[in-house]
């Protein structure tokens, strides 16, 4: 029996054209990178899971900047596994000024290169106005905001 090759995961670079996705928000809103093409920077955070330790600071943190990120132009938004139902309650407990994003069957966090088995990889994309991808970051470096913010106030880009 002869098996098909698997597929190698995608891997995204700064310079590359940014996937387009279209999901539902805590807002009750869609949300899709071509609703900001042109008008804003969009900082895009995958994050592992709703309600636990590391997840909640970096929530909290993209939240506690809200101010430095308006003031750069860019939209945050927060993206993982989980339901919609939970992505909602998560938002609420956290008092969010953005939404977080539901992508239950990976399809964004596949597009990106980021679906691990059971969960997102966490790791946060700012996207230029024009749909590139301005910086990655990865891990643990994807929970402190300073650094995204930094990148979002680059102008090599």
């Amino acid at each position: 029996m002869l098996l098909a090759a698997s597929a190698e995961p995608v891997k995204l670079k700064v310079g590359d054209q940014a996937p387009a996705f279209s999901l539902p928000s805590s807002t009750g809103k869609t949300v899709s990178l071509a609703d900001f093409k042109g008008k804003k920077k969009v900082v895009l955070a995958f994050y592992p899971k709703a309600f636990t330790g590391g997840c909640t600071k970096e929530m909290s943190g993209l939240r506690d900047h809200k101010a430095d990120f308006d003031e750069v132009s860019a939209q945050v938004l927060g993206v993982s596994l989980d339901s919609l139902d939970t992505q909602t309650r998560f938002a609420d407990s956290l008092k969010l000024t953005f939404p977080l994003l539901a992508d239950p069957q990976g399809r964004a966090a596949t597009a990106y290169g980021v679906k691990g088995l059971l969960w997102a990889n966490r790791t946060t994309f700012v996207i230029g106005e024009d749909g590139r991808i301005i910086a990655i970051f990865e891990g643990k470096d994807a929970i402190d905001p300073v650094a995204v913010l930094a990148a979002c106030r680059s102008k090599k880009f």
